[in-house]
């Protein structure tokens, strides 16, 4: 009789328990790599690398093969999946890209269900002008609760992490000031150490989800792996048959391996939609431009100090396509710099070891997380956000995106359409004038043979389309 009542009780308990998780809000974690290119993980095709955490969310959730970053560089990228608008609308050139006073934030979005959330991270959207404290307007006045990360990347002059509104390391009462000639910043007691700036990273994205375990939470967080330097920590030097680049990828998947274990120790795996891509495209070769920075590392070991240089060389000599056979990669309008991986894992909703070929971009984040939380968006938010939620549900909907527009390049001249197996590269010239590229995908890939004159009557379909994105101010209809 006792052993009955115990087993009934327990019963009751899981019961409960169930029935309470059912009726939270969901967590979401977005996990966005930084220039990791198509081929890079193996549940993509990559044969040198090994990535068995990746690949567990996607044999667990949901693979997309036709995912699109929203440029194909690194802060307009940030600034369309942060607001879900794209951000060739801004028509700024360059990476320095900040996201408008006023503009709602997937952060204010999940703040209207009473959502912590973090960006912990590579942020790339900016500090205000001056950079020094308080450092403002960033994270905190976007709509996110809790920042630390780095201001652009882990090489970047400052050398330093941010958190919140101030430099994290100062010495005591100091400023960190750039003095030209130093290695370092004045002011900072402890300069970034490249081969753990994402075991940090990692550290303070699994301190934010066991501090906000009882939910709901939104974590965006944005390690800086790949992207140059190509510092892999100690361990993972040697580990891949892809040299120092496939180490570091080693190491990143490490990483994601280290979110999703906090999540199974907590129990906040099946109430949470994870999300796993990358900003963009790889960039496939090594990038001169701060090759002669000193490195501040932990360890020296496998020769890293001149085997960093020639890191993307090296992996392609030992036959790693970082963007598989996409054409191209970061800062290029061809597939190679914006088509990227992109993982779905939520239990008991994503079908696991399903793979869709539905159309999506990064800015389609905001719309599905509103979608998630049955939230409306206002009509000035996020105008080119279309929600994916049918798709993980393996449903139909007319909500779906139908065609993307990409800023191809750093520039402002490029601009991607996508419809289909279709795609065209307007390009804009000197006095405004566009020239246009169209390629079939389904039958050329690699993009090697331009078919726009043959195809007249597509290309007059996706310029019209175009015009009407550019001229309407969005994409998504207004409701």
């Amino acid at each position: 009789m006792l052993t009955r009542l115990v087993t009934l009780v327990l019963f009751l308990i899981t019961l409960c328990v169930g029935v309470a998780q059912a009726d939270q809000e969901p967590n979401i974690i977005v996990i966005m790599a930084d220039d990791l290119g198509y081929g890079d993980i193996s549940c993509y095709g990559a044969t040198k690398v090994k990535t068995p955490h990746i690949d567990r969310l996607a044999k667990e959730g949901m693979k997309f093969t036709d995912a699109h970053s929203p440029a194909s560089i690194c802060s307009p990228s940030r600034y369309g999946l942060v607001t879900g608008r794209s951000p060739w609308r801004l028509h700024k050139k360059g990476n320095g890209y900040r996201i408008e006073e006023g503009r709602m934030t997937i952060g204010d979005l999940v703040q209207n269900k009473g959502y912590a959330a973090a960006a912990i991270g590579k942020w790339h959207l900016g500090y205000g002008k001056k950079m020094v404290k308080p450092l403002s307007p960033g994270p905190l006045e976007r709509g996110f609760t809790y920042h630390f990360g780095v201001p652009s990347n882990h090489n970047d002059k400052y050398r330093a992490f941010v958190e919140n509104h101030d430099f994290f390391g100062l010495k005591p009462g100091e400023e960190l000031k750039i003095v030209k000639g130093q290695d370092f910043p004045s002011g900072l007691e402890k300069p970034r150490v490249e081969d753990q700036v994402d075991t940090m990273l990692t550290k303070k994205a699994v301190e934010f989800i066991r501090k906000n375990a009882d939910g709901p939470f939104l974590l965006y967080f944005t390690p800086c792996c790949p992207h140059t330097h190509i510092t892999p920590s100690a361990p993972f030097r040697g580990s891949s048959e892809a040299g120092l680049y496939g180490d570091y990828i080693q190491e990143l998947d490490s990483h994601v391996g280290e979110i999703a274990a906090a999540l199974d120790e907590l129990g906040l795996a099946d109430n949470t939609l994870l999300v796993f891509t990358s900003d963009n495209g790889g960039a496939p070769n090594d990038f001169k431009g701060t090759q002669g920075v000193f490195l501040n590392l932990e360890t020296d070991s496998h020769d890293i100090r001149n085997l960093f240089k020639t890191a993307k060389a090296d992996a392609r000599k030992a036959g790693h396509l970082n963007n598989g056979h996409w054409q191209d990669g970061k800062g290029k309008p061809y597939e190679g710099g914006h088509r990227v991986p992109f993982v779905v894992r939520w239990p008991g909703k994503v079908q696991p070891g399903t793979t869709s070929d539905q159309s999506l971009c990064l800015t389609d984040i905001f719309a599905t997380a509103a979608d998630v939380l049955d939230l409306k968006i206002p009509d000035d938010a996020a105008e080119d956000s279309f929600s994916f939620l049918p798709a993980l549900l393996g449903k139909e909907s007319e909500a779906l995106r139908a065609m993307t527009f990409i800023q191809g390049d750093a520039k402002d001249i490029a601009i991607t359409v996508g419809w289909k197996s279709w795609k065209l590269i307007a390009s804009r010239s000197e006095g405004d004038q566009r020239t246009y590229q169209l390629f079939d995908l389904s039958a050329d890939p690699g993009e090697t043979k331009d078919v726009a004159g043959q195809h007249e009557e597509i290309v007059a379909e996706l310029v019209a389309a175009l015009g009407n994105a550019i001229s309407n101010g969005r994409t998504r209809p207004v409701r």
